[in-house]
Formats: C-alpha cells, structure tokens, sequence
C-alpha cells in the first residue's frame, strides 16, 4: 500500500543525501514531489516522471521557497507536506581553532541554512498547509539532543532548530503538525560553509571519519539515507501520524540511548 498517494510534498535539499532519499521513497509512496535544488542535473535521475518537478535556488533565499510553494499551488492544487530538509556541517571545527572572522561568519552561515531557512520554508508554506490540513517536517539531528555530533556552531544550530520546531508546533496548531527526524551520523556527502573554507567537503569522502563515527554508536555503523525514511513516510502520511506533533523522531543507532 502507497502511504502517501497524491499528497503533495516540496523537500529541500533535494540533490544529495537524505533529501535525495526523501525524493525517492515519497515518489514510490505515491506522492507528487517538488525538489528544491542549486542545480537542475541533480534530479536529473527524476525527469520524465509525472509527479516529480523541481525549482533551482539557494534556500537561504526566501524566494526560493515561495517559489516552490506557488508551484506546488499551480501544478496540484496545493500542498500538504513541506520538508525542510537542507543543511550544512561543521567536520567538528573547534572554536579555539577559529579565527575571529571564521567565527563571526561561520556562525552566520550556519544559522542561515540550519535554522533561518527553515522558519523561511515554514513561513512561506504555512497558509499553503494551513490550507489541507497539512504537517511541516525539518531535518534535525542526534546533535538537536547531544554534544559531539560536530563542533560548537553545528551543535548551536541543531540545538536552537529543536526549539523552533517545538515553538512552531504551538505557534502552527490546530491546523498544522510541525515534526522533525534526527538522523544520527549518516552515509552522506554533506558539506561544510563558505567562511570556514569547507564547501568542497563531504562527510563521507572521508571513509575512516565514518568508521571512527561508527565506533561510538550501539549498533556499530554509520546509517545509510535510506534508513531513515520511514520515519518520513510516517509524519508525512494522512493517518499515520495525526495525532504527532512538536516532536523529533530519533533515528541514530541508538547513540542517545544512554541519555
């Protein structure tokens, strides 16, 4: 059974990763998926698929998002899931290692996509989703609960996109559920900022950085993307979680078991 036939869905950060992952599974569950992406060949692999299109744009743009709504209005009459999924990593940068200015931007820039984008895309999806009765779901992570997923800018910002989704879930209710997912270190090519010299890195091109973060987790790996889409489908879905809202659903391994 399709769980999420004909519900209509936009996922940021679409090109790569979790968002990637999102794209595919919602597009098996039957939904009609908007990707938001920086480049076009990206879902190249989607094209020519009915219930798929995307928009190309920065999601620290808030036009971006409003763009990807007003297409989700124009092509299915409305929208009734916005994943905000994009973010970016720190590779575990220390303050002490910063220099003044590597801090003052660094920390902009990651505020930016980690937290400002979403209450963009939760702002200019809301009348959308108030509209069918619709659920906003952000990307978070093990660091919204812990320490040491990465340095103190990316803890920073997981920390405070914890307390924008439980603020949102009051602010947005009756008419729509605001959740999250917290994928524990994953398989992915996620990569750093531009004021800390790391936007041609990826987590996982560094193979020994993934064993050693396996190291520390119950069971013993790091999580492939596709392992976390359930929880997706689930908070997504008409009837599969309609009475979940303001909560992170854990999906890292069992590393914040111990807490």
């Amino acid at each position: 059974m399709q769980m999420l036939q004909d519900r209509r869905v936009i996922v940021t950060g679409a090109g790569s990763g979790i968002g990637k992952a999102i794209v595919t599974r919602f597009l098996a569950e039957g939904a009609k998926v908007i990707a938001v992406v920086r480049k076009a060949e990206q879902v190249e692999s989607f094209t020519g698929n009915d219930n798929f299109c995307y928009v190309v744009g920065d999601i620290n743009d808030y036009q971006t998002n409003a763009d990807a709504v007003a297409l989700a209005e124009e092509k299915w009459g409305g929208l009734d899931s916005m994943i905000a999924n994009a973010g970016v990593w720190d590779f575990f940068k220390k303050l002490q290692k910063m220099t003044p200015t590597e801090l003052e931007e660094g920390f902009g820039q990651m505020m930016n996509t980690n937290v400002r984008a979403v209450l963009m895309a939760a702002h200019a999806s809301y009348e959308a989703l108030k509209a069918s009765g619709g659920n906003l779901i952000a990307t978070g992570s093990n660091a919204c609960f812990r320490p040491g997923g990465g340095g103190p800018l990316y803890i920073a910002s997981k920390y405070a996109l914890r307390g924008v989704i439980a603020q949102l879930a009051l602010d947005f209710a009756p008419h729509v559920r605001v959740c999250g997912v917290a994928p524990g270190a994953t398989d992915t090519p996620i990569k750093g900022t531009g004021a800390l010299n790391q936007t041609e890195k990826a987590m996982n091109s560094d193979r020994s950085r993934l064993d050693t973060m396996g190291e520390h987790i119950p069971l013993g790996r790091v999580s492939e993307p596709d392992e976390h889409m359930g929880l997706y489908v689930l908070l997504a879905s008409e009837l599969g979680a309609s009475y979940v809202t303001g909560s992170i659903l854990v999906s890292d391994g069992g590393l914040t078991s111990g807490q």
